[in-house]
């Protein structure tokens, strides 16, 4: 059973898509529903908006503890913001989920009008790279990719992957824009709006890999 975030964002997209998949899926709005799950998608939306709902629903300590007892995780956009370990240029009383060794800035790319499509390459999804050299191998077919007020990430932990990264913003050799760290994945767009489902596939195969029967074989 995997969980999505029904607080914002593309809810409805993210569950068509996983259930395309084959996997069954529950819509999380209490504490309750994260029982039973094997993994959990937090969609987009506005980070301290969805901080402060979770505060008041009492689901943010119990979220906290799913995740960081191993929960497998995908959060996109804002969700990437709320896995993260660290935000930056928020409100002071936004909460994250520590689920991911990152430090995230908010909006990174401006506002709305800002707001931007380009085709990406994300390791392991778009591409397959070799596990001792990193040198690429296969056909690679980009992603398109849909970044709304996205954020970036600023600071990758040990034992963070960064799994691809736009050429506009952030360091020198470009913003990273997709990073994993065991079972949690987050990317700064949103994969759930294009109808490409590989990144879907990518979770899916992670939580199958975590909890191994327990899960649905993806179709």
């Amino acid at each position: 059973m995997i969980g999505v975030l029904a607080l914002q964002g593309g809810v409805v997209e993210h569950a068509r898509m996983l259930e395309s998949l084959g996997a069954r899926t529950r819509l999380v709005r209490r504490t309750e529903h994260l029982e039973g799950l094997e993994g959990l998608v937090v969609p987009g939306g506005e980070s301290t908006t969805m901080s402060k709902l979770l505060e008041i629903g009492g689901m943010l300590n119990p979220l906290r503890e799913a995740l960081a007892t191993g929960l497998p995780a995908f959060g996109t956009c804002a969700g990437m913001i709320m896995l993260s370990s660290e935000i930056l240029d928020t409100r002071a009383d936004a909460h994250s989920l520590n689920a991911i060794d990152v430090t995230v800035r908010r909006n990174a790319f401006g506002r709305q009008i800002d707001s931007f499509e380009t085709g990406l390459e994300v390791a392991g999804v778009t591409y397959t790279a070799d596990a001792d050299t990193g040198a690429d191998e296969g056909e690679h077919t980009p992603m398109h990719a849909v970044f709304i007020r996205a954020p970036w990430v600023e600071r990758v932990g040990d034992g963070v992957e960064v799994l691809a990264r736009v050429s506009d913003g952030g360091a020198a050799d470009g913003a990273v824009v997709a990073v994993r760290q065991g079972s949690v994945l987050a990317v700064s767009f949103h994969p759930e709006l294009t109808g490409d489902d590989r990144l879907h596939r990518f979770f899916l195969s992670m939580v199958v890999q975590k909890a191994g029967a327990a899960v649905p074989q993806v179709v």
